[in-house]
Formats: structure tokens, sequence, C-alpha cells
């Protein structure tokens, strides 16, 4: 007995012992839906826990945030739903709300405006939180319209991944509090462009106000909200219950989606269920509410921004620009509506007042007016959401880049403009000619697109000759036919007629001229052949010209483009044509001018015969006779005087420059000839005026272009007469 009594004792003692040092503290907070009960006025909320069947959740160990809707809330809740109340809810509703006021992870006010790295703590950019809101298996309709076990993609496709196991895909909770408004360069008027009813206090809750914060509980932290909150949509729910947006969605539902079976939850699940998954072309997934997972908690400080216009407005727009040239959506390049649809999605947050500097997935702001232009906005689960009455203009579309990319008698130009210039021609902010040729022109100058010719879409390419000769395939075609296609794009200038005449460099940096609708470039001088200016469209950024021909280079060398104009007797050009030829400079079977390589640029500034005259008389080129008689020694014999003549022409000619005189370039620039020193030489000129150039030489003698004479087109390379030589000094 005795023994007995002493073993209980002992007992006794070691579980006071335990549960002093276990045991749940008194001063312990109760779980957070005691704490609910204990203040009298969450009836509601209490039984909508109890219908979704969360009560042991918040009843027990735990570790939540939870936004909870007092009485008065419910209230109005209940009026505005026109329901009796709380027992006019099913459990559906009731999860719907306690869900969604559920976060994961407890978070006082100091906390919440900061978003969770996985470096630690990064402060004041933070305005959505998880929840253990999400959709899971519902009922859809599979591309052919059979109805089908559909779950969404919790991924953003890229090509391969699209969905994760063990992701629920859970819905995120916007907040808004004073820290990350003004982090941001947000105010009241942000918030409430959303929330017009709802005062912004420093700490919101969607539309409603939190009116008490930070109340403890042992499974985590309550925050007292005005009004009941529930599960909001994502974007792809909402425009799919928007009949205004049909068309956008249209666009979704027949172009970039798919479904596909999803073996591991059709294993779970009593049907096969099938993955929605959005093409991996788009800016996002509108059905993932993960948003870019680069980090887990990534959806914390940014979200989705998608802006969808009317049907009225997409259709007019549809119609007008993207079908000018096609009958259907059907005919046209998949491209084009890609970037459609991208130009309406935004891969981060588009606050209201932030709609000029934030851009879309196309490197483009947001081209509304947020008083005008929008006549619907939502802050969804997933983005932000905003409905227009118009669409956004994208520059594929509406700069001269589009003239091409929307019809498909240019495709094939449209693919060489991809490969180098699309970025450049297609920003609306810089000006930009271009010279349009079709399918049709191409193929009539021996270029085809091939696909047989080379694995690399880049290199499917094949260029033969019209008149004979070796064909060129891939690689080799293309280097031809992008010098090509650079004679028919002229940066920063806006040629709106090519009704009268002049002369501009083409982004290769050679010159083509333009006189009463036709246009050529030194290769159309060539072969005699001038290219028709057929019509001419404005874009935003410029204009676009359509033409009849292609624009061609030359093939010939420089010192053949001398001989032609400076051989007859009566050119002005002649003498120093004689001159040229005749020297140790010149290779008469080749045309080749030593020192003037292929492939680079040139220009040269040749006196008239009555400068070479002068020059003669002067001393700086060999002649016969006596001054101020002399004539020219195009053949001297002398050493010396042949190289007066190479230091002569080499003087005239500007190293890897060639300029025209279209008013567009002045400097100083360098010549070919050097000094004794070796060093080199140059000259200025004065280009600020069209058709009045002049030339400063080293002894600042000015001298005069003759506009008449001069822009003559050759292989890279202009030539100019000029009304008296350039005097160099050694």
């Amino acid at each position: 007995m005795v023994l007995s009594c002493l073993l209980v004792a002992a007992i006794g003692c070691k579980k006071k012992a335990w549960d002093e040092y276990y045991g749940r503290p008194d001063t312990l907070e109760p779980p957070i839906y005691q704490v609910l009960e204990s203040k009298g006025n969450f009836s509601n909320i209490l039984a909508a826990i109890d219908k979704a069947g969360y009560h042991k959740t918040l009843a027990a160990a735990g570790y939540w945030t939870f936004f909870a809707p007092h009485d008065s809330a419910f209230e109005v809740y209940f009026k505005e739903k026109g329901i009796s109340g709380i027992d006019a809810l099913d459990s559906s509703a009731c999860q719907k709300i306690v869900t969604y006021c559920l976060v994961y992870n407890a978070f006082k006010r100091e906390r919440i405006g900061d978003y969770q790295s996985t470096q630690g703590w990064v402060p004041n950019i933070a305005f959505k939180r998880r929840t253990a809101s999400y959709t899971g298996v519902y009922d859809g309709q599979n591309s052919n319209g059979e109805n089908i076990k559909v779950i969404n993609s919790n991924r953003n496709n890229n090509g391969s991944v699209y969905y994760v196991e063990a992701d629920n895909n859970n819905k995120y909770l916007p907040y808004f509090v004073d820290n990350f408004m003004t982090a941001k360069g947000l105010s009241a008027t942000d918030y409430n462009y959303f929330y017009p009813a709802t005062p912004y206090t420093g700490f919101n809750v969607v539309d409603a106000v939190v009116t008490e914060k930070d109340i403890p509980a042992e499974n985590g932290v309550i925050h007292v909200i005005n009004r009941v909150v529930t599960t909001l949509p994502g974007l792809d729910e909402y425009i799919s219950t928007q009949p205004q947006y049909s068309e956008f969605k249209k666009l979704f539902d027949k172009y970039l989606l798919q479904y596909a079976l999803n073996p591991a939850v059709s294993q779970r699940y009593p049907s096969p269920v099938y993955t929605k998954i959005f093409n991996a072309s788009l800016a996002f997934s509108p059905n993932n509410e993960n948003f870019l997972k680069q980090q887990d908690n990534d959806g914390q400080q940014n979200s989705y921004s998608m802006f969808v216009p009317t049907n009225d407005a997409l259709l007019t727009y549809v119609n007008e620009v993207l079908l000018e040239h096609y009958t259907s959506l059907d005919e046209m390049p998949i491209n084009i509506i890609y970037d459609f649809v991208n130009a309406h999605l935004w891969q981060t947050a588009v606050w209201p007042s932030k709609f000029a500097t934030t851009f879309n997935f196309l490197g483009e702001e947001a081209r509304f007016d947020p008083a005008a232009d929008v006549v619907d906005k939502k802050i969804l689960s997933n983005g932000i959401f905003y409905g227009t009455s118009k669409v956004q203009a994208a520059n594929v579309f509406s700069s001269v880049y589009g003239r091409a990319y929307l019809d498909p008698r240019y495709s094939m130009m449209t693919s060489l403009l991809n490969q180098e210039l699309k970025f450049q021609i297609s920003n609306i902010r810089l000006k930009y000619s271009l010279l349009l040729i079709s399918n049709d022109v191409l193929n009539a100058a021996g270029y085809f697109s091939d696909p047989l010719v080379d694995n690399n879409p880049a290199f499917q390419w094949r260029y033969t000759p019209p008149n004979g000769g070796a064909q060129l395939t891939g690689s080799s075609a293309l280097v031809r036919l992008l010098r090509l296609l650079n004679l028919h794009v002229i940066p920063d200038l806006d040629v709106q007629s090519l009704s009268g005449s002049g002369v501009v460099k083409t982004y290769g940096g050679e010159f083509v001229r333009y006189e009463n609708n036709q246009v050529f470039a030194a290769g159309n001088v060539d072969e005699g052949i001038m290219a028709n200016n057929t019509d001419s469209k404005s874009a935003l950024n410029g204009t676009a010209h359509y033409l009849d021909q292609v624009l061609t280079f030359s093939e010939s060398t420089i010192g053949k483009h001398l001989e032609k104009i400076g051989t007859p007797d009566t050119s002005p050009f002649h003498y120093f044509w004689e001159y040229l030829r005749r020297s140790s400079i010149y290779t008469a079977s080749s045309g080749d001018i030593l020192n003037v390589a292929a492939g680079s640029f040139y220009t040269f500034f040749i006196p008239d015969n009555d400068a070479i005259l002068a020059a003669v008389n002067d001393g700086l080129l060999p002649g016969t006779g006596t001054a101020p008689n002399k004539v020219p020694d195009f053949n001297p014999s002398s050493l010396a005087d042949k190289e007066l003549v190479s230091n002569f022409i080499y003087f005239h000619i500007l190293n890897k420059k060639s300029v025209a005189t279209d008013g567009q370039e002045s400097g100083s620039f360098e010549t070919l000839f050097r000094n004794a020193n070796g060093d080199p030489t140059s000259v200025f000129v004065s280009n600020a005026t069209p058709n009045a150039m002049k030339v400063t030489d080293m002894h600042a003698r000015i001298v005069d272009v003759d506009p008449a004479n001069s822009n003559y087109l050759s292989n890279r390379c202009m030539i100019h007469l000029i009304s008296d030589y350039l005097k160099y000094v050694e």
C-alpha cells in the first residue's frame, strides 16, 4: 500500500513537471476561431467557417493571416446579394469567402507590405499574398466543343513546362498599404480608380477597410475588415464570363489554346482531366495564378495586366487594319495574332497613373486614356484587368513595318526585315521611309524563298541570276538579299513624296535617288532599269512607297563608273579621268584604284576641266608649256610627276565615307592622301542645306559642289563635280 501511494505520487509529480514545461502557456492567445468567438461580433464568419469545413483548420495549431469581416460587413453583403442571411449561403459560397480571406503565414501590418524573397525580406514592394483558395478541377469544353474536366495551367508555358504537380495554383489576395503605395509612387487616386466607393486608409484589402489590425491568435494574426471579400476570378475566368469581350476570347480559344491530358490528376479523379494550356508565345498564361514563378513568392510583388478591347472596338480594328489584305484571320501568319494579343498583355502591374511608363510584352506603353478609353477595370486574383473602347495599336501594325507585315504579297520582304530591322523600323518614335518590293518583284529579279536549301529558316533563300550565272543558296543568297534590302530602308527621314527629285541615304549606307516617282540605285543605273513608285501609304513613323522593280546595288568597280562618265571629250569629268586612267594607281582591266577597297565607302570630289587646268598651272598636276598657259600632261614619265598625280587624286577622295548633297551630314572627313610623315589629311564638308554642299581644303579654300553634275551613284560611292581643285599641304 505504501509503495503504491509513493508510485502514484511520483507519477503525479512527473506529469505536473511535464505540463509545466511542455503544456500550453496560460498567456498564449486562443486560435483564430476561438478569438473570433470571444469577440461576439463575428457570428456570420464563424458560421461560414463551419459551412466551409474550416473549423478544424482555424481552431487548431497553424500559421495563418485571416481577414475577418465583422457581422456588420455581412449585413451589407446580404443586402447587396438580396439574401436573408448566412443560411442562404451554401458551402461553396462560404468556401469562396473563407479560403480567400485566409492567407498562408502570419503577417502583421508592419510586414505585410514587404516581399518574402529567397534572399530575405524586401521592404515596401508587396501588395498580394497567397491564399487557401484555388479552383481545382472544373467543367469545361475542349477546342471541339466537347464537355471535359479541366484543370488550369499553374505555370506560364515555356514550350515544355506548363503544369507542376503538387501546386494547387492558389489565388492571391490584393491589399494596399501606405508603405507600398508610397514606394511605388501611387496614391489614393490609383486605389479609388478601382474602388471609388471605398476610402483609401493606408490599409485596404480589395474594396474593404481594415478596421482593426494585428489581433494575435495562437495560429496566426487577425485583421478585421468592414466588407465581405469573396474569391476574385482570374483573368481567364473573368473574360470567359463577360460577353462584351467574347471576340478577344475567341482569339485565345481558336488560335492560342490546347488541352492536354493530365495523367497525374486523372489518376486521382474519376474522369480524365485535361490541362488548359495557353500558347508558349504569349506573354503569360491568363489562367496561371502563380505569376512568373522566378521565385516561389514572386506573386507577392507583381502581377499580370491585361487590356481587352470590347467586341465592337476589336472587330473594327481587325476588319480595317489586320484584314486589309486578308479575307479572314485563318489566312494570316499566326505571328500576327501573337503580336496582336501580346500587345494587350503586360508581365507587370499597370497602375492607372503609370500607363505612359509601363511597357507591355512588345515593349510599348499603355496607349489609353484612363479617363476616356477604359470602360471596365478590375483587380483580379492574378492580374489587373482593363476593358477598353479601343485596341492597343501595336507598333508592328501602325508603323511602316506594318505595311509589309500585314500584306501577304510582301512576305519575303517581311522575313528579311525580321532578321535585323524589325525592331528599328517598327519603332513609331523613329522616322523611316520604306520602299516596298513584293514577292513577285523579288522573284522576277531572281530571288526566291526556298525551304529546301537549308534547315535554318534564316537561310532558306535562293538567288538565280535572271540573265544566267551561278546560282546562290543559303547564307550566300542571304548576304546578297540583305544588302539589297538595305537599299529599300531609309532611316531618320520621312520621304512623304517621290514626285520631286532627291537623294537619300539608305540603311546600309548606300544612296538612292528619286525623280518624278522613279527611284534608282547604282545597279539600276548600270542596267538602265528604274523602279516606278506605284503607290504610297503613310504610317505613324513614316511613309511606305510601293515599287515595281527592285533597287539593285552595282557590281562594277568605281573606276568603271568614272570611265563611263569621264570618257566623252565633252564631259566635265574628262580631264580628271584622263589623269586617273593613265596613273600608276589605276588598273584599266578591272577598274580598280589602289587603296580604294571593294566593300568600303568613298566619296570622289572631281574638279571640272577648268579646275584641272588651274591645278596644272598652279603646279599641282604635271603639264607642259609655261604658266598660265600650261596644258595637262596626262601621262608623265617622271616618278615625281606620277606621284603628283596620285597625291592629287587621293586628296579628292574621302576615305570610308560616302556623302551626298542631301543636307544631312557635315563634318571634317579623312581623305586617302597621306602627308610625308604618313599622317592622314582631311577636308571639311559643309552640307547643312540640300544641293548647297561646299568643301574646304587644307588651305581654307572653299570649293562649291555642282549639284547638277553630282550625286552619281557608284558601288558604295558617291561622285561629285566641284568647281575648283582641293589643295593639300605636304
